[in-house]
């Protein structure tokens, strides 16, 4: 993982799977295309955001 603009986290993938760019703060996970790092944000709750994480480690949304 390696750090980008404004303290945000990138994962690298493969290039033909594209990354997202995060950063936690203050309880908001924003979240960017890191293809496009002045397009739209999403923020999402930290706590949907670990839910949503766990969901995805567990296999949760495996079938979908």
């Amino acid at each position: 993982m390696s750090k980008c603009a404004a303290g945000a986290a990138r994962r690298a993938r493969q290039e033909s799977e594209g990354a997202v760019d995060l950063a936690a703060t203050r309880g908001i996970v924003p979240l960017r295309d890191s293809k496009d790092p002045g397009g739209p944000v999403l923020t999402v709750p930290a706590a949907a955001f670990s839910a949503f994480v766990s969901g995805v480690r567990a296999g949760t949304f495996d079938a979908v």
